[in-house]
């Protein structure tokens, strides 16, 4: 029997018990053995109707079947035996003896024998076994228990004693909605028309009344479907309305012409209105389809079906749909050589190739990273740490889950059908949809708070000729969202467990989608409110892929089952059955088997430690490949559009592109192009990480929610191919380096001392009012603008244009910013009233993630500037104490955290002007906060060299200690001292005039380098870049240092003559006084002078990073994780 079959019988199981019909239910139950009502069961067990316990057990296993079987008939049959003997029925004991205990004799002679002595015992509970044998109600619920635990682990009960989920009446819901499309066929359709039988179809008699009434049988009776669920066709009173098809649509899925049916109702249907009520033809296999008895709907090929009728063949009779012709290949058109090793710097968890740029590769990682890679080149195009864009407009649960564990990770990354577009889905709630072009310019497009839980996978698909993103999750849906605006269409909810994946697609202009959840359900879906067409169940019943071969004629799937068997098979559509299923897999598979198909001919699935390769046509495996070793246990990979290029990650956080002849000529093409551009252009641009945390950026608040160009500058060298070769993937900031000792290193960091100015690119922000020290100085969240607070309290906003020096509009030294003001000439200046005169360095300031305003202090009141109109919003926390440092907490924009000048730090909420709490225990005013959102503490530092660690959840004191002193220097330390977290959320940066230092989240130092040699001078500031690879440095006597994060090995010296002129260093001893770095650009940063100018500075045109390529050409930078929750940039930065 079909699977549609079964479902019929559900569906009249269903209909049976809605009208009270109970016998006839549990024959049918029993008869067709689909489902075992364990209810029913235990109802007549304990009524002790023996004959119709084994009557119904009989539909489903036999006495013989195995071992489980045999105990549930002999428990039974022993009940039975010992109810005779307890009612002194000796006669009835023995027939029972006779013909039912008797049959296991065979099985175990001495149980039989024991069984028998049983009647010659005056009462049976003089043998030891039965002594406690109660009443026999007692006796029949302990056997039920036993019983129940027998069926459930009967191989044979399996699937059968749960009832599929599907919605009440819905026997009556297919009937009335053949009936609406019998009535949507009539010629003359009537508004009002009366039904009344179901045995032939309906048709409204004609205006002059030439039709012959139908036989006048009662209708069957029931609610009928609620009119809407389709677009409207006008009044067709109590009936449902549904569109008709075009005429190609009826042809399509009809086998043959019927007479009963006038043409002219189908030439006469709307074409514009088109999407049939239940046009999967291929997804279900009805018996009676509207048209007429006997026919089908059209599986793929009408020629094919009719031949198929014609033949006589038996309707449930399996067929492809299609014939496939033999695949012809060459061991040359598998992909199988390894061209390029990328380092992707954390765990791959997903990977698509571009649809028309064949060497584009788009990945995302188990940090909740997305690179986007040229494979030809070998060049990271783009990468975008994980943030939330606006978590204002995300749901109370989604931002309740981050404050639980802000970590999270990419399940899926796929390309629109153009390529111009992009889909990430995240493991927890939302999906996050760019704009790309050619160029590698990602622009942030929607963000879609989608499921609750993860969200597991994400494509594509153009129903209704509109481009439309779907989802499914842990919450058991599957979506379906608008792509230009992000609404919401469908919610198609059916499954009982979180759904794995979605494979959408069309067939005869129906397009529908395949779903699979974890408990092995396979389901399909039009798009519409009508629920699932089709309920198959997957190989291993688990995590199940599907997808269809290039041309869209075959269907394969794989999956992996619980106890680690993998199952690839190719199915037939139209019957839901397997058609062929592979083989060669681990018996015991690490992992969930990943597989993906190309063009028309080959198959391929990670599997132990391997690529294993199929001929679609052959369930033997072809061949495989270890990839020249280094694979994990069950590697994810990817083909691109032409099947040339297969990607495949690695174990250590990398992956390899494996290519066929056709892919090494594509990439050769590709290499030989770079060389061209690096030969004969001193520029190209690159995208550059957007770092960020969860919520956006933490201290220096979040990125700009709007779609900004992640674009900047960047100078590339002329290189041979050799060299390309070697270094690979030089420009990325997370790879993994080869381990080098401390001679190599000590070698390879040998640093470059920057003295002239044209060693460096540097620009002197203009500034025509009155100069003042720089106190504090940020860059917004966008990169598109500098903010400076001065030591009078006035702000100063330097904004870049865009320009053909400048096209991103970002901040850099080649191109000279505007000294931006409202039109008013307002000056953004900070409430002095109640300031101590001469405190410039209780100054703080904070940045909002949209960068609309700022709050900010000078020892006075906290103001809030709006950022367009200079204007103050609100003033709070009037002094005494004043506010020194300001942090913003990473899960809630009004919660403030306000380091005092009375060593306190003070949980404010905005909205409602409340203190929350004060958190006591430094000994000086404090200097620095740093959250980190992954571990849920707030790191305090304080002008007592004190370190302080506090949990968010209750803001109790965890732990404290000093900061170490270096020598020379005599403990305690005392002096400001500045905190930053690293983008791992874990390692703190602590800044103090002797020393920076990197501590974990238990406050033991980790490494540390003090002043000495050629940096000799007190430190003044000092502060991660965007990538976490470096630290900028600044000194007292005006010099900066680079220096690697990992090691604290210094990269980079440059010297104050390189970037202030002559005639101001011998004025006076300017010095940087804070260091703010570029929330995207890793190798540019920012100086506040204590002249008050201010200075962008970056490497040179001759060199794309800070201390040369010398470091990273030999691979010892290290590989900084990076982090859903990132402080690219304090709130405010270390200064004296």
């Amino acid at each position: 029997m079909s699977s549609l079959s079964r479902e019929l019988v559900f569906l009249i199981l269903q209909f049976l018990d809605e009208e009270k019909f109970k016998e006839t239910v549990h024959k049918l139950e029993q008869e067709s053995g689909f489902f075992f009502n364990m209810k029913y069961f235990e109802e007549t067990v304990q009524a002790g109707e023996w004959d119709e316990v084994e009557r119904y057990l009989s539909g489903f296993t036999k006495v013989e079947d195995n071992r489980y079987s045999m105990k549930i008939f002999f428990e039974i049959r022993k009940q039975k035996y010992l109810e005779a003997l307890d009612k002194q029925d000796r006669a009835r004991a023995v027939e029972i003896l006779v013909k039912d205990l008797k049959v296991f004799a065979s099985f175990n002679e001495d149980l039989f024998k024991e069984i028998t002595q049983l009647l010659t015992l005056d009462n049976f509970r003089q043998n030891e076994q039965l002594s406690k044998y109660g009443d026999t109600k007692s006796a029949r619920n302990i056997m039920l228990v036993e019983l129940k635990k027998l069926i459930e682990a009967n191989p044979l009960f399996r699937d059968k004693l749960t009832l599929p989920g599907f919605k009440a009446s819905r026997l009556r819901t297919l009937i009335n909605q053949s009936l609406n499309w019998q009535h949507q066929l009539c010629k003359n359709p009537r508004p009002n028309p009366d039904i009344k039988t179901l045995f032939i179809d309906h048709t409204c008699a004609s205006s002059n009344g030439g039709r012959v009434p139908p036989p006048n049988n009662a209708p069957l009776t029931g609610p009928i479907p609620k009119p809407g669920v389709f677009p409207p066709l006008g009044g067709h009173g109590p009936f449902q309305p549904v569109v008709s098809p075009p005429p190609s649509a009826i042809a399509g899925w009809m086998s043959s012409p019927n007479p009963s049916i006038p043409h002219a109702a189908i030439a006469a249907a709307p074409s514009g209105l088109l999407q049939a009520p239940n046009p999967a033809a291929f997804l279900k296999h009805p018996r009676n389809p509207p048209g007429g008895p006997g026919m089908e709907y059209q599986s793929a090929d009408s020629e094919h079906l009719m031949k198929r009728l014609r033949a006589g063949q038996n309707d449930e009779a399996s067929f492809s749909g299609s014939i496939h012709p033999p695949n012809m290949y060459s061991p040359d058109d598998l992909p199988k050589t390894v061209v390029r090793s990328l380092s992707q710097g954390s765990n791959v968890m997903s990977m698509d190739f571009h649809p028309q740029q064949q060497t584009i590769l788009l990945v995302g990682t188990n940090v909740g990273d997305i690179s986007i890679w040229e494979v030809g080149s070998r060049e990271r195009l783009a990468l975008k740490t994980f943030k939330v864009w606006d978590i204002s407009a995300c749901s109370m649960p989604f931002q309740t889950t981050l404050v639980k564990d802000a970590t999270i990770s990419v399940n899926r990354c796929v390309w629109g059908p153009d390529g111009s577009i992009l889909g990430v889905a995240f493991s927890k709630h939302i999906v996050q949809i760019y704009t790309y072009n050619p160029a590698g310019e990602l622009r942030q497009h929607l963000e879609i708070d989608a499921h609750v839980g993860g969200v597991n996978d994400i494509a594509f698909a153009h129903p209704n000729k509109q481009l439309c993103i779907i989802t499914c999750g842990d919450d058991k849906t599957i979506k379906v969202w608008d792509a230009v605006a992000g609404r919401r269409q469908y919610t198609f909810e059916g499954h009982d467990a979180p759904v794995y994946s979605v494979c959408p697609h069309y067939k005869e202009n129906i397009q529908f989608i395949f779903s699979t959840a974890i408990d092995g359900k396979i389901k399909a879906w039009l798009y519409d409110s009508l629920g699932s067409r089709v309920d198959y169940d997957a190989p291993g019943l688990w995590c199940t892929t599907m997808a269809y071969s290039a041309d869209g004629t075959r269907l394969f799937s794989c999956g992996t089952s619980k106890e680690g068997e993998s199952h690839l098979v190719e199915w037939n559509e139209s019957e839901g059955a397997i058609k062929r299923t592979y083989s060669g897999f681990r018996k015991r598979s690490l992992g969930v088997v990943q597989f993906d198909t190309t063009r028309n001919h080959f198959l391929a699935a990670g599997d132990e430690f391997q690529i294993k390769f199929w001929d679609m046509d052959n369930t033997n495996m072809l061949t495989y490949s270890d990839g020249d070793g280094g694979l994990p246990a069950s590697p994810r990979l990817r083909f691109n559009k032409e099947g040339s290029l297969l990607a495949v990650t690695t174990s250590d956080n990398g992956i390899k592109v494996l290519a066929n002849g056709d892919g090494q000529r594509l990439l050769r093409m590709h290499e030989n192009r770079a060389f061209d551009g690096a030969r004969g252009l001193s520029e190209s641009v690159n995208v550059k990480p957007s770092i960020g945390g969860a919520l956006g950026q933490i201290g220096n608040a979040s990125a700009s929610a709007s779609p900004m160009l992640e674009r900047s500058e960047r100078v590339q060298q002329p290189m041979s191919l050799g060299i390309m070769a070697s270094m690979e993937n030089s420009r990325t900031s997370d790879v993994k380096p080869r381990i080098l000792d401390n001679t190599e290193k000590n070698k390879s960091w040998k640093f470059p001392d920057i003295a002239e100015s044209t060693q460096l690119k540097t620009l002197k922000l203009p500034d025509p009012l009155a100069a003042s020290k720089v106190v504090r100085l940020i860059y917004t969240n966008s990169g598109l603008a500098v903010l400076a607070l001065a030591s009078n309290a006035v702000h100063k906003l330097w904004k870049w244009q865009r320009n053909e020096r400048n096209p991103s509009g970002k901040s850099c030294a080649a191109s000279v910013p505007q000294l931006w003001q409202p039109t008013n000439g307002a000056l953004m200046s900070n409430d002095l009233s109640d300031a101590k005169q001469g405190e410039d360095s209780v100054a703080c300031i904070a940045l909002s993630k949209n960068d609309s305003y700022v709050m900010s202090a000078s020892g006075g009141k906290v103001s809030l500037f709006n950022m367009m109109t200079f204007k103050v919003m609100t003033t709070f926390m009037p002094p005494p104490p004043a506010a020194t440092y300001l942090a913003f907490h990473p899960q809630d924009n009004n919660i403030i955290a306000i380091g005092m000048e009375d060593s306190t730090i003070q949980i404010y909420n905005v909205r409602v002007d409340e203190v929350k709490t004060k958190l006591k225990g430094h000994q000086k005013r404090i200097s620095g906060l740093a959250f980190s959102q992954s571990l849920n503490i707030l790191v305090s530092s304080g002008a007592d060299a004190q370190l302080f660690i506090w949990s968010i959840d209750g803001w109790e004191k965890k732990k404290s200690r000093p900061i170490q002193a270096p020598p020379g220097h005599s403990a305690p330390l005392v002096g400001e001292t500045r905190v930053q977290f690293h983008n791992n959320q874990s390692h703190v940066l602590v800044v103090h005039e002797s020393q920076i230092a990197v501590y974990d989240a238990q406050l033991e130092c980790l490494r540390w380098w003090y002043p000495r040699e050629s940096l000799s001078a007190p430190i003044s500031s000092a502060i991660y870049s965007c990538d976490g690879l470096s630290i900028f440095t600044g000194f007292c006597d005006g010099a900066v240092g680079i220096f690697d994060a990992e090691n604290m090995t210094l990269r980079c010296r440059i010297a104050p003559s390189a970037y202030i002129p002559s005639s101001v260093s011998s004025n006076g001893n300017s010095f940087p006084v804070v260091i703010a770095a570029h929330p995207s650009d890793q190798n540019q940063f920012a100086l506040g002078m204590s002249d008050g100018a201010v200075h962008v500075i970056e490497p040179s045109d001759a060199e794309t990073k800070w201390g040369g390529s010398t470091a990273q050409d030999n691979g010892v930078l290290p590989s900084i994780p990076s982090s859903s929750a990132l402080n690219s940039q304090p709130s405010e930065t270390p200064s004296r």
